[in-house]
């Protein structure tokens, strides 16, 4: 049993309630509603301001007419009549805002550009696409040592092709004119078109009045050979497809955007591209289209942007880091930091007069740099916490502080 009268006793019960009594008014230390936070809760009572009631800010939502414990065992602090409507806030001891980390800063125009970096693939234009057919049939003659992949040079041969219906289209077309008869002779001219003969070849059997059944088949565009079905001796039939190449003057970049920020992006804006393997040597180009469907996987859009290939240096299959940022704008501005974002709406602290401080709900934007454009909810020269702002905020939760919305004060 302990005896009371002992002093070293009395002295460690005392020091330990004193400990307690620190515990309990450890949240009103910085933060109070108003006064000097440094009075006990009993002593503010006496303040000539009038206090509405007592309550615990752990468990705001209990009112009390005097002050004492709360159901959690807590020293209840007043909440005073000043601090209702528009002067309610957290109020901290400016004293101990250096010693909390505070940093207040003001909202203010400036400009601000959309920083978009994503990333990218480089494929072949499919719009620069040339198909080589044989438009009779006929036997491969000869072949020119050409090789899928291989570059090509517009008017680049392919194959020389025999084709024995146009040697007994051009002997026809001879002999009829021979007979001066200009509208058969008009005729035999068409013929020997639908057999896929130029018009240089029937001139210059006209001109020579020799007959020629070997042409030879070029590409019409320069690029690179995607497909090459030819080969010296095989037999071919009309129609039949014996290369295709894919021109690479220009190529496509195909960017992933998120789905989320696609609506950044607007067809002929301007975007840059960084390869690997040209480190400080940008590509530029333009937003040809946005693909109307989404990858279910990945929920991106592709956009796909067309790229001039000087040089010859991209290549299909390259990768890129693509930068579709658009042109800056004016906006009012808070340091991204200073955002808090809940899940359900997004709030700063406003920092007011008084050392009092209070969340506001508010509409943000475009971030670039560190910072947030705000499209509603703050007007400019108003101050906002931009460190230590998740501390008030937790502060102002407990006590019941209500967010000023962002239509503006409530009445």
């Amino acid at each position: 049993m302990i005896d009371i009268g002992d002093r070293t006793t009395r002295a460690r019960i005392g020091v330990a309630l004193a400990a307690l009594a620190l515990t309990a008014g450890g949240v009103g230390f910085y933060f109070g509603s108003a006064g000097n936070d440094s009075i006990p809760a009993q002593a503010q009572s006496q303040d000539s301001r009038k206090v509405l009631y007592w309550y615990d800010p752990m468990v705001p939502q209990e009112k009390y007419d005097q002050p004492g414990l709360s159901s959690m065992g807590m020293q209840t602090i007043p909440k005073y009549a000043d601090e209702s409507g528009q002067q309610a806030g957290v109020r901290v001891d400016p004293a101990a805002i250096q010693s909390l980390g505070m940093r207040v800063v003001t909202a203010q125009a400036g400009l601000i550009g959309s920083a978009l970096d994503v990333t990218g693939t480089i494929d072949f234009d499919q719009r620069h696409v040339a198909i080589i057919q044989a438009r009779s049939g006929g036997f491969v003659q000869r072949v020119y040592n050409r090789a899928p992949g291989d570059l090509v040079r517009a008017g680049a041969p392919i194959a020389d092709l025999l084709i024995p219906e146009w040697g007994g289209a051009q002997q026809e077309f001879l002999a009829i004119r021979r007979l001066g008869d200009q509208r058969l002779t008009a005729a035999s001219k068409q013929r020997m078109r639908l057999l896929g003969m130029s018009d240089s070849v029937i001139a210059r059997v006209g001109r020579t009045g020799g007959t020629n059944g070997v042409v030879t088949l070029t590409t019409p565009i320069g690029g690179a050979i995607q497909e090459l079905n030819v080969r010296s001796g095989m037999t071919l039939s009309a129609g039949q497809t014996l290369a295709q190449v894919m021109g690479i003057e220009t190529v496509w970049l195909n960017a992933a955007v998120p789905e989320a920020r696609a609506g950044e992006v607007r067809v002929g804006q301007t975007a840059t591209a960084d390869v690997a393997a040209f480190p400080g040597a940008p590509f530029s180009g333009h937003v040809e289209a946005i693909l109307p469907t989404a990858d279910a996987a990945s929920r991106t859009i592709t956009v796909r942007i067309a790229l001039p290939n000087f040089g010859l240096h991209l290549r299909p299959g390259m990768f890129a880091t693509v930068h579709l940022g658009q042109n800056a704008h004016s906006a009012l501005l808070v340091p991204t930091e200073a955002v808090i974002r809940t899940g359900k709406r997004t709030l700063v602290m406003l920092a007011q007069s008084g050392a009092r401080f209070r969340p506001a709900e508010v509409q943000i934007g475009r971030e670039s740099n560190g910072r947030t454009e705000i499209l509603a909810g703050l007007s400019p020269g108003e101050k906002v916490v931009a460190s230590g702002q998740f501390l008030l905020d937790s502060e102002a939760s407990l006590t019941g502080i209500p967010a000023r919305p962002i239509s503006g004060d409530p009445k």
